[in-house]
């Protein structure tokens, strides 16, 4: 009966979610594409595809050629290997991506990415997993083992291939601050549950290739040593995301705005985007991909009866994880938390809160909203929205994920690309390529950093082919796609890929010699030459923070944002997440842009790092998975 009033339960919150979004959507049609309410789960009546994916000729997505890097975009020179003309070039660029980051910012005797901080590190675990599946499709699809055959030369080397690569993923489990990242924000957490959630999912995919057995007469029958040997990990992997979803959770709050994840239990209540569609993220990962644990330490719990209780056993597919990812996503959709673009603002904190319980909690709703955008707000509700389709079969869900997309696309100066408006700031960018605020300025800090990365990690899980078959193991049960829903997802995750290439190519180009990829993919001109078209008389102009970047800054030392008994913020600033360089110096920081073209302008602040080289990767890999792979 209780898996019955579960099941019950997420099923209304779906419904209501889906009802929602139409409404939402239809009073906010400005944006640009039409929707259509007809969308159905796939139950085996026929397919409506919505009316956006018929994209018209001035849409965002009209299937012109690129632009040529040297005729309208400035006087750049590629470096060879940046235009990804044939899919085995793209592919090469992936594997040199992540040779690049592997050999210069991973040590291996520490199991670490010294100069990553704690929740960096765990993005990049992510992203040399996620690769690591891209490598292993690229050998399993026939159609494209011949071109892989050219770099890899035979089966045996890509296989040392992968292994060396796991073999730094398995140093990590043990390098990562796994105890301090237990102390801090509930997002932190949280990229700690998708980064080894996204290694058991390589594990399985890549189990799935033959392996020889070592040993053809086992002592132990039971043993299946023809296995690959990496499913061992598989259960301390799927213990550390039990344990950090479990402390994650606490983030869920009912008492203010009806809902939603606080961000950080040491500040004043403050609701944001990327929390919150972390949360649906790992939530519903952990429905579809969670093995289950039944490792009870290292942490012990309180009981009333018991004092001291293990933690228990965590089945697999446990249905109240759907039904957090399904609760979650109805409060962010409801929340009003996008902007007259269609884009994720940051978030929401709650007008005249004093401390709660001993204080007043204000207006208890969520009505102070952070217009401040960020990229990687836009990408991580992508692999959530994904995977409630796949959990319940509601297209809608697909189909909120698809428009998000096209209004990222929108706010990165597609439509404008190559006209004299090119270097205007559209929101994420400009002429087509995705920016952070703080590119242009060399301003990003070590979260600034990685956020294009998030983006494109999480659009590549999103435009994954949708499954033929669906499973079912009891309460736990997967919806499969029908040819018209099949084809309707793939054709529009392919419409992207223009923009995709674009970005591609203009990540590659920020590269240095040792293959080091900048974080200012748009700028303007290429590695500082002379010409760079910077001048007011181009058109360029620097963004607009319409909130408070706290994330490449600090975080402010005011009432809003600190806690009523926290005396730090009367006394001095307290910095972000990135511990090394929280307030970059102002010497760098405020160059004025002109003068940058003497220099590289990626060399400015920070310079180039794991998480930019991350950056380039992850755009390789979307690129890739989405488009070269169904060419090759």
């Amino acid at each position: 009966m209780m898996l019955t009033r579960l099941s019950t339960k997420t099923w209304l919150l779906a419904g209501t979610v889906l009802l929602f979004s139409t409404i939402l959507y239809l009073a906010h049609s400005s944006v640009g594409f039409s929707f259509s309410p007809a969308i159905q789960s796939d139950t085996g009546a026929s397919f409506t595809s919505p009316h956006h994916s018929q994209i018209p000729p001035q849409s965002v997505l009209e299937n012109a050629a690129l632009p040529n890097p040297s005729h309208g975009t400035g006087p750049c020179t590629p470096r060879a290997g940046s235009h990804f003309s044939k899919p085995s070039d793209t592919f090469a660029g992936l594997l040199e991506a992540l040779d690049v980051m592997q050999s210069h910012y991973y040590v291996m005797w520490q199991g670490q990415w010294p100069t990553a901080i704690d929740w960096t590190a765990a993005v990049m675990g992510t992203h040399v997993s996620a690769a690591l599946a891209a490598m292993s499709e690229a050998w399993q699809f026939p159609p494209h083992r011949t071109s892989y055959l050219d770099l890899a030369q035979e089966s045996q080397e890509h296989e040392n291939l992968i292994n060396r690569y796991f073999t730094q993923i398995t140093s990590f489990y043990f390098g990562e601050n796994a105890f301090s990242l237990r102390t801090q924000a509930y997002d932190d957490m949280l990229w700690v549950v998708l980064g080894w959630l996204e290694s058991v999912k390589f594990i399985n995919l890549h189990s799935a290739l033959p392996h020889p057995p070592h040993d053809k007469t086992p002592k132990d029958p039971a043993r299946n040593l023809s296995a690959w040997y990496a499913r061992q990990f598989i259960p301390q992997f799927a213990h550390r995301a039990r344990l950090f979803y479990d402390l994650a959770s606490k983030g869920w709050d009912t008492s203010l705005c009806g809902g939603g994840m606080v961000w950080n239990p040491y500040l004043a209540p403050y609701k944001n985007a990327i929390t919150n569609q972390l949360f649906i993220s790992a939530s519903i990962s952990m429905y579809l991909y969670f093995p289950g644990d039944h490792n009870s330490s290292p942490f012990s719990i309180r009981n009333p009866v018991r004092p001291l209780t293990n933690v228990p056993p965590a089945r697999a597919h446990d249905p109240k994880y759907l039904e957090n990812a399904v609760e979650a996503y109805q409060w962010l959709n409801t929340s009003g938390m996008t902007n007259w673009r269609g884009l994720y603002v940051d978030g929401f904190h709650i007008t005249g809160w004093r401390g709660g319980q001993n204080g007043s909690m204000g207006t208890g709703k969520c009505d102070l909203r952070d217009e401040q955008v960020y990229t990687y707000n836009q990408g991580v509700i992508l692999s959530g929205l994904r995977g409630l389709w796949e959990a319940t079969g509601f297209v809608a869900y697909l189909d909120d994920g698809h428009r998000l997309i096209r209004n990222v696309i929108a706010a990165t100066g597609w439509n404008t690309r190559g006209t004299r408006w090119r270097w205007q700031w559209s929101g994420l960018g400009r002429n087509g390529v995705m920016e952070e605020a703080c590119d242009s300025t060399g301003t990003c800090s070590q979260n600034g950093h990685t956020f294009k990365g998030i983006f494109f990690h999480h659009l590549t899980l999103f435009c994954h082919s949708l499954p033929s078959i669906a499973l079912s193991d009891g309460d736990f049960k997967t919806f499969s796609a029908s040819d018209d829903l099949s084809k309707w997802h793939k054709k529009q995750c392919k419409e992207y890929g223009p923009w995709l290439r674009n970005n591609a190519q203009a990540a590659c180009i920020t590269r240095n010699d040792e293959g080091e990829f900048g974080t200012w993919w748009g700028i303007p001109g290429c590695n500082g030459q002379a010409n760079s078209p910077m001048s007011d008389e181009e058109g360029f102009e620097l963004p607009l923070n319409e909130g408070t970047d706290y994330r490449n800054d600090v975080v402010p030392r005011d009432m809003i944002w600190r806690l009523p008994d926290d005396q730090i913020w009367q006394l001095q600033d307290v910095p972000n997440d990135d511990e090394s360089t929280s307030k970059l110096d102002s010497e760098n920081s405020k160059q004025d842009l002109a003068d940058a073209r003497r220099w590289d302008p990626n060399n400015r602040g920070r310079g180039r790092t794991v998480e930019t080289q991350s950056g380039g990767l992850a755009i390789i890999r979307a690129l890739w998975k989405i488009i070269d792979l169904n060419l090759s």
